[in-house]
Order: structure tokens, then sequence, then C-alpha cells
């Protein structure tokens, strides 16, 4: 029989309803697994086991009385640490915010709450979330790959991928600025998904440094719970202006029939690890076999308006935050140049790059007016050594998806000879969010990854 700690949310969900085990059953064995592996993963900034069996007592009351809040009441999830959560430290992996405590939930964990999920705590993050890779900061130390601690597990997410990786609740909540959800999750070995802007309000959270390109999404296992909780946590808020009316279903449609699909195993002169292109070859050719038109091209969208004006969300991003704050010499050596640089911006780069990212945009219109779906390694690399910043082709092919406000999936495929996790990115539309979750459940049938543990 397999451990409670190792089931998906929705099997746990169907457990809780037929009564073959309770919400606090599977919190202690979680919770057990956390205090096994953990010091070997470091994979939480805070854990709230009070607050988490709290919940789960609840949760165990309400399927004893035989009305659960939702599909996910009971089941433990994790938070990333700059998403707030009512009563817990969000500290954004700084020592500027270390006191800081807010009272109340951001959007996304205000909807898992009232539908009953277990929040075990929050996840490591890089610094600001504006990592060059890694999780390895000043305050919390350095995050590891449970597929080999010696790696990363990829930033800035890597607290919340490594978690679900290592059995530490099946579902995390991250965000995604740059790729810091699809990235961890492909050097993890999970599905993970970057939603349309808007696809998910937010309110009550930390203050957006990003423009619009951070997006709160899901990572799982399995595409059931990354299905679940996308539900659960999408739609409008009438506070957030970009999630309302935001186009395309919903709900997750019927297979996926004949889609035509641009397969871009590189974007300009950027560098791919040769194993992760052959993975990611091989991952084109598997669609084609499901029925696909997959055709291998070239990026049909401006990388260079991208590459030029992304610095000037990042480093304005954080000179702006850091503003009327004492930082110097408590913050990274790397976030100290960034501030620096962003405060030599004027309004004027920043209007230029508001520009250049609406001309993006329009470019992967047009492009989806010949293609149904775009196709990528997620990662350019593989991970390297834990304490290090990344090279520079690993994010090369997920930020420009950010500057066009699309929604973009990691989907595990071939891993490396050597067992390291590798996973091909597919972009749809904007608003095609579902199309992603249809797609990566197909190809979970066709080309199962979640009986993939790691070994720890």
């Amino acid at each position: 029989m397999p451990e409670l700690w190792s089931l998906p949310a929705t099997e746990l969900a169907a457990r809780f309803r037929r009564r073959e085990t309770t919400p606090s059953a599977v919190l202690e064995a979680v919770l057990a697994r956390i205090t096994s592996a953990n010091p070997k993963i470091n994979a939480f900034a805070t854990l709230d086991e009070a607050g988490a069996r709290a919940a789960a007592a609840a949760a165990d009351a309400r399927f004893a009385a035989g009305q659960p809040l939702g599909p996910l009441d009971g089941v433990p999830v994790s938070i990333k640490d700059n998403i707030t959560v009512a009563g817990l430290r969000c500290a954004w992996g700084s020592e500027l915010y270390l006191d800081y405590v807010p009272d109340a939930d951001e959007t996304p964990v205000a909807r898992l709450r009232e539908g009953g999920a277990v929040i075990l705590g929050k996840t490591n993050v890089s610094e600001f979330t504006l990592g060059r890779g890694n999780v390895s900061t000043k305050a919390f130390g350095t995050t590891r790959n449970p597929w080999n601690p010696e790696l990363v597990p990829g930033a800035s997410t890597g607290g919340g991928a490594a978690a679900v990786a290592a059995g530490f609740g099946p579902v995390t909540l991250g965000t995604d600025g740059g790729g810091s959800i699809r990235r961890p999750a492909c050097h993890c070995g999970l599905v993970g998904l970057k939603p349309s802007t808007g696809r998910v309000a937010r309110r009550n959270g930390l203050p957006i440094i990003l423009d619009d390109a951070e997006i709160i999404g899901p990572i799982a296992r399995t595409v059931d719970d990354l299905a679940a909780t996308l539900t659960i946590i999408q739609g409008p808020l009438d506070e957030d202006r970009l999630s309302v009316n935001v186009p395309g279903p919903t709900t997750e449609p019927p297979p996926p029939r004949g889609l035509r699909i641009l397969y871009i195993p590189r974007f300009g002169n950027w560098k791919v690890d040769e194993v992760v292109a052959e993975s990611c070859a091989a991952a084109a050719r598997d669609l084609a076999a499901l029925g696909h038109q997959v055709e291998e091209g070239a990026l049909p969208v401006d990388l260079d308006l991208f590459e030029k004006h992304w610095p000037t969300f990042t480093q304005g991003g954080l000179a702006w935050l850091l503003r009327d704050k004492d930082w110097r010499g408590k913050i990274g050596e790397i976030y100290e140049e960034m501030a620096e640089r962003g405060a030599k911006l004027t309004a004027m780069d920043y209007i230029e790059g508001l520009n250049a990212f609406r001309e993006v945009q329009a470019q992967f219109a047009r492009a989806f007016r010949k293609w149904d779906l775009l196709m990528t390694p997620s990662a350019g690399s593989l991970p390297w050594k834990a304490e290090e910043f990344g090279p520079p082709h690993h994010r090369a092919f997920t930020g420009i998806v950010n500057a066009g406000g699309l929604p973009g999936i990691n989907i595990p495929c071939a891993p490396s000879p050597d067992g390291l996790p590798i996973g091909f990115q597919l972009i749809a539309p904007f608003g095609g969010d579902w199309t992603l979750v249809a797609m990566a459940r197909q190809f979970e049938a066709a080309h199962p990854w979640a009986h993939r543990w790691p070994s720890l």
C-alpha cells in the first residue's frame, strides 16, 4: 500500500469521502515525511504545524458530518513565501521582511482556505523572487533538489517544487514572473502552470514589482491535482481589473485532436544542453504520435525586444520597492547591483518597456493565427550546483511568455540518463489555460510520470 504522504490530492479527497482515512491522519503522515526528509532539502521558510492541525481537525469534522467544502477539503498544500497567508510570516526570502506578518490571505489562498485546504506553511523562495536560478538566501539558506540534493530545484518557486517532489504535500502555490513555476516544475519532475494574466485574481499581496508579468499558479505531481487546484483559485475579482473578462474556457475541454503545434527547439543563439534537446525532441515526436500536427521552426516573436527591456522591470521594480528602506548590506549582492541600476532608470525607459511588451503581445497574437500551440524546452539546461547561479541559457524559454501575458505549462518528459527530470513547455493563446491542462492530461495518459519518485 502506498504511504499516505505519497498520494495525489484527488486520491486523498476520494479516500476522505469514502471514510478510508482522515485529513488529520494524512497531515500527520506528511508532517512525519517533512521531519524525516526536509533536513536534506530545506523546502520550508515557515512550517505551521499548529495551524495545519487545527485545519485538519475541522476538515475531519466536516467529513464526519458529510459536508466537505470542496475538492481539496482536508488536503495539505504549501504556499510560496511571497504569497500572503494571514498570520504567517511572509519574508520574501529576505532579511528585510523577517518581521512582516500579514493580516489577510492573498486571493488564491483565501479561495483555497474557503475550500477547506490545509495550509502547511510557506516554502522557500529566491530573495524578492528575483533569483538567478537557485534558492539560496542569507535569511533561509539553500534549498535543494530532491532528485539530487547537490543540485538546484529551480527558482524562484524552488521551495514549493522541492516540497511536492519530496512528498511534503501534493500541491503547492507558486508565482511565475519569468519562469518561476515552469522551470522549478521542470527540474523537479512535476506539472506546473503559469496561467494567463488575470486568470487568477490577486489582492492583499506583497507590492507588485514586475508590472503584470507575475502570476500565481499551481505545481502538482498529477494533472488531476493541478486541474483541481486551478478550478478553485481561478476566476475574476472586481478589485483586480486584470482578472475581469479573461477569455477562454474555465473548465477542461475534451481531449484535443489535430492541433497545429510549432516546436521551437532553441531561441536565437541560446545554447540548449544536448540531453535536454534530445528529450524535448522526443516529446515533440510523441505529440505528433498523439495525432497533432507538429512542425519545427523558429520563434515567431522578436526575442530581442524582451531581452532588451526585461531588466527595466526587474531592476526598476526592485529599486522602487527598496526606495524607502535601509537595505544596503542587508540584501544579496546581486540585488544591491540591481537596485542601483534600477535607480538610474527613467520614466521614459519604463514607458518604452511597456510599449515593447505590447508589441511582443501583438506578435504572439499573429503567430497564433497560424498555430494553436507553441512548444519549447522549459529550461535550457539540467540543474546545476545548488549554491550557484544558473547558466544564462537555463532561462531562455520562459520569460517572453510572461511579457506576452500568455499561459505556459511545464510537462515532464523523458529524464536524463542519470534520472534528472526534464520538461517541455507548451504555450497557448491568451485565455487558453485549460487547453494546456487538457494537453498535459493527454500526454500524461500516454507517457505517465507520477510514479517516478526521488530516493530520499
